[in-house]
Parts: structure tokens; C-alpha cells; sequence
């Protein structure tokens, strides 16, 4: 199993609003930055998997803002796969800022398609890559 590491942010200026805190659209980029990041740490980064004609798209989002983070703050991104099915997974994202609080928590689901848009069970089509993402799985499904 590969060690992963959490991502860490550092709050841009621009990423803040007129009250100096950051607007909060921007933590569903990190949760990108940060998914990019797991993926890479796998080994099986968003280039391979497009190269492979697999693209997984955002489904669903769901987030829950703690504690506000302001300009310059350090935040880390801890990703954990929570569910794999051949067809989907949910990813849960929690982020702190450099004192340890917990600023937010969030889920994305993703659906896993062939190149022409066709569902695809990556079980069966990309047993290898199945096999690296369930050894990560918080909560195997039976």
C-alpha cells in the first residue's frame, strides 16, 4: 500500500472576500488539488487514467464549512477513499489549518466512463487499478 501524504494549501490573497476571509468555493478546488495529489501518490495520476481512456467526473458534492481560514493560513487536505464500486468512488476530504482545527469536511462522488461516455466497471475493465484503489478503501462494501 502506498504511504500518502496529505496536501497542503497556503490560502492565497485573491482566494479571500471583502470580510478577509476565504470565499468558500475555493475549498472544492482544493478538494482537487488534494484529489490530484492522492491519485499522483498512487501512482495512478489523472494523466495515466486519461491515457487509459478512463475520465470520472464529479457526480455529487458534499461540504460543511467548520471554521473560516484567512489569507496566508496553511491549510492541510487529508483525502481517504471512502467507497469503491466498480462503477463509482467517494472520496471524504478533511482540512485543518495549521493549529489543528478542522475548517471543513466534504465528500465528492465520481462515476468512472470509458472515453465515449459509456459507464465503465473498472473491476473488470482495470483490475490493477481497482486492486490499488480497494487497498486504500476506508469501508470495503461487500
Amino acid at each position: 500500500m502506498p504511504q500518502i501524504n496529505d496536501h497542503i494549501h497556503t490560502v492565497q490573497y485573491y482566494e479571500t472576500d471583502k470580510m478577509g476571509v476565504t470565499h468558500h468555493s475555493n475549498y472544492i478546488r482544493w478538494m482537487e488539488e488534494a484529489r490530484v495529489s492522492f491519485l499522483e501518490q498512487t501512482g495512478w495520476d489523472y494523466s495515466r487514467l486519461e491515457d487509459m481512456g478512463l475520465v470520472s467526473p464529479v457526480v455529487s458534492l458534499n461540504c460543511e464549512y467548520k471554521h473560516p481560514t484567512k489569507f496566508a493560513d496553511k491549510v492541510s487536505v487529508h483525502v481517504e477513499i471512502e467507497e469503491l464500486r466498480s462503477v463509482t468512488i467517494r472520496f471524504s476530504y478533511t482540512m485543518k489549518d495549521q493549529d489543528g482545527n478542522t475548517v471543513f469536511t466534504g465528500t465528492s462522488l465520481h462515476a468512472f466512463f470509458d472515453a465515449e461516455g459509456k459507464p465503465l466497471k473498472i473491476r473488470k475493465e482495470h483490475p490493477d487499478l481497482y486492486a490499488t484503489l480497494s487497498s486504500l478503501v476506508r469501508n470495503v462494501p461487500e
